[in-house]
């Protein structure tokens, strides 16, 4: 059989089902069209209907048209979780230019590269004080000539810690720059094949990478889901479901899984913030929320809930973890104590989020990742020979194809040529197929740590403690940690004479300079760091010497940031 897993897909889905590719703005037009009135969004309590959003993104669109901001232009979005996002992706995206995201959890040395390598000139942010200081610093550097500024308050005030709006030219607010912008005659043609996004996504030998995702990847990936869920919505007669969003917008999983996959079915996304367990509670309570899509730490958190047996969640029909390893015991607890069964899947920032999944009927396998999705194609390759394709049980490196892989890394032709086999993405994920089509990971080729959901680069980590002058060389390795899954641990050997300093003072020097999810847990001194036979510092030596620490088992999932 070419496909094993296929004959546990869901009644009616087959592997070579049609995945249809178009182009975002058409995604959202039709949508508007179909659902009108509905609610698409709902956030601080306010609804914004299906037709009222695509009216918002035209205004937002034409005024991108009227500043220059069309094809051939990156415009970089710096934004958290509010309507400000999906108004401004879409508008952009209408106006023919391509969207780069920033991660409000980065550090300065990763926004910076992000900027100047993407070449966005414009960025759109918030007047919020924990995203406007940062942005006010990229137009001082000269990484961008403008500045739009959305007003959250506009969305209803709820006490957020605003920064003042300087006066500069440079600076507009949304409100200004869209004032008055005239719907052109026509819109630009959009092609299928037109990058749609450049999602930064990492490598352990350098900076990010922006993989370069089109309207057809994206398009796709969603007409995948759609195609794996249909049993699942017929057999409830295609109700409208209340999904939870506390997953970040700017990050693949929430991008594609919540917000592009809703509005294509006329969903009604609830958007939070940020992760508040009471307010997803009340979500789930008050509002009957059907959908949660989540990341591994806000299950811990839920599952640690000390009055959970009291809760009554039985109003959700669909539940999933993704973004990090999910720890097989929460899966465990959340099912013994609500009846809830959580199973992982796997995907990527290359993919545009999907690769596999568990179907909801089939075998019980602990521990894999699921089966690949129609129109994708995995096999599992010789580590030595990306070419030479391995049987049934042997591990090896895990290679994807489908609409709904990118086709290379923006500006990198050679790390692009590196990632491919012909037209199969090598993922740098380690893994093995069993008889039955079910995919298990059991390590990453790649040093990358996965720290509550994302993605964090220990060279990254280094390069910034070299900065600190009391650092002669260090290595930083993941390490296990009961609520994130990983986190940072740096081994440190001090120039001569330097006097040890405390994790503490190591926190306060790296902040602002490295995301708070990157700033290591924990800290080491040595005297001396491993090295390999041609005096380059091994961290995968370092990581042998350590003592052996009892593992939790784990539902391995992907998703870079």
């Amino acid at each position: 059989m070419t496909h094993p897993g296929e004959q546990f897909y869901p009644e009616g889905v087959r592997w070579d089902d049609t995945i249809a590719r178009g182009t975002l703005p058409d995604l959202l037009s039709a949508a508007a069209a179909d659902y009108g009135a509905r609610p698409a969004i709902e956030y601080r309590d306010r609804p914004i209907g299906y037709a009222e959003l695509e009216a918002m993104v035209e205004v937002a669109a034409s005024a991108f048209l009227r500043a220059g901001y069309g094809a051939n232009h990156s415009v970089a979005l710096f934004l958290g979780n509010s309507p400000d996002h999906p108004v401004n992706f879409f508008g952009a995206l209408k106006a023919g230019a391509r969207i780069v995201h920033l991660s409000p959890l980065d550090g300065a040395i990763a926004l910076s590269h992000k900027l100047s390598d993407s070449g966005a000139r414009v960025l759109v942010t918030s007047d919020l004080a924990t995203l406007l200081p940062t942005a006010l610093k990229f137009l001082e550097k000269g990484l961008v000539d403008r500045l739009i500024v959305c007003q959250d308050d506009d969305w209803g005030a709820v006490g957020n810690p605003h920064t003042p709006i300087p006066d500069n030219p440079a600076i507009v607010t949304f409100k200004t720059f869209t004032d008055g912008a005239a719907r052109p005659s026509a819109w630009p043609k959009l092609s299928a094949d037109d990058v749609a996004l450049l999602q930064y996504t990492g490598g352990t030998t350098g900076l990010p990478k922006g993989a370069m995702l089109s309207h057809g990847n994206l398009t796709a990936a969603v007409s995948v889901y759609d195609v794996w869920g249909k049993p699942s919505r017929a057999e409830r007669n295609n109700p409208i479901e209340r999904v939870i969003c506390v997953l970040p917008l700017f990050h693949i999983f929430a991008l594609t899984v919540v917000l592009l996959s809703s509005l294509r079915r006329g969903h009604l996304i609830s958007l939070h913030q940020r992760f508040d367990i009471e307010a997803v509670m009340r979500d789930i309570e008050v509002k009957r929320a059907t959908y949660f899509p989540g990341v591994p730490t806000m299950w811990i958190a839920i599952a640690s809930l000390p009055d959970l047996d009291k809760r009554d969640l039985s109003s959700l029909v669909s539940v999933g973890s993704g973004g990090a390893p999910l720890p097989v015991e929460v899966a465990r607890i959340l099912e013994r104590r609500v009846g809830m069964k959580l199973k992982s899947g796997w995907g990527m920032t290359e993919t545009c989020s999907p690769g596999t999944a568990h179907p909801k009927e089939g075998p019980d396998k602990p521990g894999s990742i699921g089966l690949m999705l129609p129109g994708i194609e995995m096999d599992v390759v010789a580590l030595d020979d990306p070419k030479k394709v391995l049987p049934v049980g042997e591990t090896g490196e895990i290679r994807i194809r489908g609409p709904n892989v990118t086709k290379g890394y923006w500006n990198r032709p050679a790390e692009t040529a590196e990632a491919f086999v012909g037209d199969r993405f090598l993922t740098g994920d380690i893994g093995y197929m069993d008889a039955d089509g079910y995919f298990y990971l059991v390590d990453r080729k790649k040093d990358m740590i996965i720290s509550g959901g994302f993605n964090v680069y220990p060279q990254m980590i280094e390069q910034a403690m070299y900065e600190h002058p009391a650092v002669h060389e260090v290595i930083v390795i993941g390490i296990p940690d009961d609520y994130r899954g990983e986190a940072a641990k740096a081994f440190v050997k001090l120039r001569a004479g330097a006097a040890p300093f405390s994790l503490d003072d190591l926190k306060a020097f790296l902040a602002g300079k490295l995301g708070k999810h990157e700033i290591p847990a924990a800290l080491e001194f040595v005297e001396e760091l491993p090295r390999t036979s041609v005096g380059k510092l091994s961290r995968h030596e370092l990581r042998n010497r350590q003592p052996a620490q009892p593992k939790q088992p784990q539902l391995a999932t992907g998703g870079g940031s």
